[in-house]
């Protein structure tokens, strides 16, 4: 699968379709969402918690491949956040984002979750950020995630691994708002190309 969506058109790409849609959304110039209340992604560690219900547009991919998204967005809340995501099922996925903590500071990171168990991986960044692009390289069951501020210049934040990780995961775009509502965001291009994690080297 090779594609570069910029969401140009008033109604969904084709093969595109939603996990839990958001209290609204809009297609035209980009793809906008507004989150429901008290939304989130988590399983179990260290909070006790289970939460599924974060806002998903998913296409499902087959073999190796890169997914990349560009996003600007405009926090309220605490945790709100917006990003791309690799999903098995409920128990097992991958997402990559920036998580408002405050004025100042926000969490930029990832969480890898197998067998209904989720970690969490960050480093703080200015919370004045309000645009950022994601990169998630897939080989075989193991991942490399980055992130970027202008779509050049990349860095590596984890490489990790899904133990249930399938020939033909789900990939896209996601937001939610776990403590607050109405949390929007405006995805400006998703692209899905060849893997170009080539070498250990990199």
């Amino acid at each position: 699968m090779i594609r570069t969506e910029t969401f140009s058109q008033p109604t969904l790409p084709d093969n595109f379709y939603w996990l839990n849609e958001p209290a609204r959304y809009v297609c035209g110039q980009g793809l906008e969402m507004w989150t429901k209340a008290e939304t989130d992604f988590w399983q179990r560690s260290h909070y006790g918690f289970r939460r599924d219900d974060g806002h998903c547009l998913l296409t499902d991919i087959t073999g190796d491949v890169c997914v990349t998204t560009q996003v600007e967005f405009q926090p309220q809340h605490q945790y709100d956040q917006c990003g791309l995501i690799v999903r098995i099922d409920a128990e097992n996925w991958l997402k990559v984002s920036t998580e408002y903590d405050d004025p100042h500071i926000s969490r930029l990171g990832s969480v890898a979750t197998n067998l209904g168990y989720s970690d969490w991986a960050t480093q703080d960044v200015s919370s004045e950020q309000a645009e950022m692009w994601y990169r998630i390289n897939r080989r075989g069951q193991d991942f490399k995630v980055e992130a970027s501020h202008d779509g050049n210049d990349w860095k590596q934040l984890r490489i990790t691994h899904l133990h249930q990780a399938s020939e033909t995961p789900a990939v896209g775009m996601y937001a939610c708002s776990p403590i607050g509502r109405n949390f929007h965001c405006r995805f400006l291009r998703f692209i899905c190309e060849p893997n170009q994690w080539f070498t250990h080297t990199e």
